[in-house]
């Protein structure tokens, strides 16, 4: 901030790079002087062996927003331009209709985090993720509020016993849950990682994936949401879990992201992450199956999760909302007087039609929030 770095892509790389040269033990000076001349001069330094990453993401700050020929529009001020332009080069696919950018977007792969997608018939596995059917679940539960405190350890245990966390964390004796009866063979993909799908079932994984205990403030009743039953206005303690269908869903995407971009192997090099995948082909077919199938499994993860935790505390469930935020849909949809089904990707968004529930995490530390879709088209 001192020197003047913008926030977003720029600000992260620049900390990137400030962490490096601690690391390698540079003087305040040192790294004071080779910031300030990436700053002062950025296209000096784009094959810099430190800080490259960092001048080119300085360097994209400056871009100009690129037109599209689909419509799009963005919620929020001071977005990341670049997170902006990606956006854009979205809105110029052949199959692309119209697309939404959120105001918590940032730069992601082909589509932003936080940006939505309309293609017709058509589906592009890096907009709806590496981690297919990342997702959020709120449990809300008969727990005292003073035992957040009082009973720290407990809740603790709970979390530590009944999930896993980190890479490749699996469970020895393997959960049970109706998602493993599936067709698994809908993909070779599946096919092959039902067994290690089966052993991760009900763990958390890594990144910024995480299960915790928080307090629920309501100043209205939440409505009945399932199960049924509606949650007076009030503060309740619940627990909050964040992630998605683990080592199988990276794979699935991992295949036929490849088998998109071989398919359209003569697209510009910055939309080469925007590859898609017909739904009418053999490809298209197989890749939305093994989508819908990481949705149950991940929605499954998260089920056992809560289930588990909730259990052991012998705690009652109260009230719950859960959706993905890294998943296709099929919608239909009016596009400049025309209604037609479309494939919605949202990837790091959370569904907002007319009155549906969902709950949006908040950054590292910060408060997530329990939301209500207002049925806004153009979003």
């Amino acid at each position: 901030i001192r020197l003047g770095i913008p926030p977003g892509e720029a600000m992260r790389r620049g900390l990137e790079l400030i962490t490096r040269l601690v690391l390698k033990g540079k003087s305040r000076a040192e790294i004071d002087a080779l910031m300030g001349a990436i700053i002062q001069t950025p296209s000096e330094h784009t094959n810099d062996p430190w800080g490259a990453a960092f001048a080119q993401a300085l360097l994209r700050v400056t871009r100009p927003v690129q037109e599209a020929t689909a419509p799009w529009r963005h919620w929020g001020e001071g977005l990341e331009p670049e997170a902006m332009n990606q956006m854009a080069r979205a809105c110029r696919l052949p199959v692309a209709v119209a697309g939404a950018l959120m105001p918590d977007a940032h730069v992601g792969y082909g589509l932003p985090i936080g940006g939505v997608l309309a293609t017709e018939n058509a589906v592009i596995p890096f907009a709806v993720g590496v981690d297919i059917a990342c997702r959020m679940k709120l449990t809300v539960l008969d727990w005292p509020l003073r035992d957040l405190d009082r009973r720290r350890d407990r809740l603790i245990r709970a979390i530590e016993e009944e999930t896993r966390f980190g890479v490749g964390a699996r469970f020895d004796e393997r959960r049970d849950h109706e998602v493993m009866d599936a067709d698994w063979n809908v993909s070779p993909v599946t096919q092959q990682h039902r067994d290690r799908a089966w052993a991760q079932l009900g763990t958390s994984g890594s990144g910024n994936h995480f299960v915790e205990f928080g307090v629920l403030t309501s100043a209205v009743e939440l409505p009945a949401n399932g199960d049924g039953t509606a949650l007076p206005p009030g503060e309740y303690v619940a627990l909050l879990s964040h992630s998605g269908s683990r080592g199988t869903g990276a794979a699935v995407c991992e295949h036929y992201s490849q088998l998109a971009q071989q398919q359209h192997g003569d697209l510009p090099k910055e939309q080469r992450h925007l590859a898609w995948l017909n739904l009418t082909s053999a490809e298209g077919a197989e890749y939305w199956a093994a989508m819908e199938l990481m949705g149950r499994y991940a929605a499954a993860n998260h089920a056992l999760i809560h289930h588990h935790v909730a259990q052991r505390l012998g705690a009652e469930v109260l009230w719950g909302v859960e959706n993905h935020h890294n998943f296709a849909w099929k919608e239909q949809h009016t596009v400049r007087g025309q209604t037609r089904e479309l494939v919605v990707h949202r990837k790091g968004a959370t569904p907002a039609q007319d009155g549906v529930l969902g709950v949006i995490p908040g950054s590292m530390a910060a408060p997530g929030f329990v939301v209500r879709g207002r049925g806004v088209p153009e979003s």
